[in-house]
C-alpha cells in the first residue's frame, strides 16, 4: 500500500525496470533538472541499483548507484557512485531525498570500498548532513589523451566511508576517475 505522505521506497537493478518505469524516471529527471539533463547524464545513472519512491501521484523521488573505478596513489578503488538523484517539485523538502540516499548508502556500504558523488550546491547540505565528506584534494580523470585535471569538480566531490573502511588521504594523491562521455563527474 502506498502512503501519499511518505510514499513507498523500492530498490531495483536497471535490468529489472520496465521500459515504462525507465521512461517515468527519465521524465522526473528531465523535470527536476529543468532541461539540464541530457542523454549522457541519463546513461550515467543506468546499470546499477535504483532507489525510488512512489506516491499516489506517481514517481516522487529517484537516485541510483553505479560502479566506477577511482585511482588514488597506487591503488584502484571499486566505488559506488551516486547518480540521478531528484525529487518531484511538489515533494521537495519532505525527506524523500534523504530516504533515497539512505537506500543507496546501504548498497554502497555492502558492496563498495567507498562511495563518491558530485553534489550540486542545493544537494551538498543533504550529503554533509548524512556524513559524506567533502574531498579536499585534487580531482582528475584518465581521459583518452591522458590525465586531465578537473579543478572545477574539487569543491563538489564528496566521499562516503563505509563501516570498517578508510577514505583516501587528499594530501597523498589526487582522485583519478575513470573516463566517460558527457560530464565526467
Amino acid at each position: 500500500m502506498t502512503d501519499n505522505t511518505t510514499g513507498s521506497l523500492r530498490t531495483a537493478h536497471t535490468y529489472q525496470l520496465s521500459e515504462a518505469a525507465l521512461a517515468e524516471i527519465r521524465a522526473l529527471l528531465d523535470a527536476a533538472f529543468d532541461g539540464d539533463f541530457d542523454d549522457d547524464d541519463w546513461s550515467h545513472g543506468l546499470g546499477g541499483i535504483h532507489a525510488f519512491i512512489r506516491d499516489r501521484d506517481g514517481l516522487a523521488a529517484h537516485g541510483s548507484v553505479i560502479m566506477r573505478r577511482v585511482v588514488h596513489g597506487r591503488r584502484s578503488y571499486r566505488v559506488g557512485y551516486v547518480e540521478a538523484v531528484a525529487v518531484r517539485a511538489d515533494r521537495r523538502r519532505q525527506g524523500l531525498g534523504g530516504r533515497v540516499t539512505g537506500a543507496l548508502e546501504r548498497v554502497i556500504d555492502g558492496a563498495y570500498e567507498l562511495g563518491a558523488l558530485s553534489a550540486s550546491d542545493d544537494g551538498a547540505e543533504l550529503y554533509r548532513s548524512r556524513g559524506w565528506r567533502q574531498w579536499r584534494g585534487r580531482v582528475e580523470v584518465l581521459g583518452p589523451d591522458g590525465v586531465v585535471p578537473l579543478p572545477g569538480e574539487e569543491d563538489s566531490t564528496f566521499l562516503r566511508q563505509p563501516p570498517g573502511r578508510s577514505l583516501p588521504d587528499p594530501a597523498a594523491a589526487s582522485l583519478l576517475f575513470d573516463w566517460r562521455d558527457g560530464d565526467v563527474l
